[in-house]
């Protein structure tokens, strides 16, 4: 419905009645439906009938379908980069910030009974070869999540937790593509001591 406030020169303003939606909620169910069927398998009745909004409100608050999605992407992304920094500033030591990041990337993916995988990797393999926006959203996750494994790396080395000789970058990328791997290997095992032997290998790259 559409109110008119009256202006001290007589003249009237529009003002749209205000949303009686979060659209911070909102944004999370969108994230789960996007995640659990894709981009490409959501449809825009899906998200109506998910978010529990009206289409038009949809379209008034977030645009349509791409421009919501992006908006997912990028609400993960805040909130995964808001975790990382969280999780490697409150570990004891530089190993331990890595195990701990490592061991939790696996109980976030054996906890979920439907075998989704991680939000963003999933993104990358359904959009990103042809979708500039998606991929450059992705690019700089995984640069966010190299640069939080190279600053860990180089405290490390510093306090000779880790081997000094090594390309704390290369280490970086590798720990990167460690975590993908596994984000993808979830969607074809669950076995535990699959994803354990994984870190316990990639800790041990860290000392060689």
């Amino acid at each position: 419905m559409i109110k008119f406030a009256p202006l001290t020169t007589g003249l009237f303003l529009f003002m749209a009645r205000s949303k009686d939606f979060d659209e911070s909620e909102v944004l999370k169910k969108a994230i789960c439906l996007f995640w659990d069927k894709g981009y490409n398998g959501t449809s825009m009745q899906d998200l109506v009938d998910g978010l529990g909004i009206s289409r038009s409100s949809l379209y008034d608050t977030f645009g349509d379908k791409h421009q919501l999605y992006m908006k997912a992407l990028e609400s993960y992304k805040q909130s995964y980069g808001s975790h990382l920094c969280t999780l490697t500033s409150e570990a004891a030591s530089a190993k331990d910030a890595i195990r701990n990041l490592l061991e939790l990337v696996v109980k976030d993916l054996l906890n979920d009974e439907q075998r989704k995988g991680c939000f963003m990797v999933n993104a990358g393999i359904e959009l990103g070869s042809h979708d500039q926006e998606v991929n450059r959203l992705i690019s700089d996750t995984e640069d966010q999540l190299e640069q939080t494994f190279v600053k860990v790396i180089k405290q490390g080395q510093q306090k000779g937790e880790i081997n000094s000789v090594k390309d704390p970058i290369a280490l970086a990328r590798f720990l990167n593509n460690t975590v993908k791997g596994m984000q993808v290997s979830v969607k074809s095992t669950t076995d535990r001591h699959f994803f354990e032997d994984i870190i316990t290998t990639s800790l041990t790259v860290l000392t060689a």
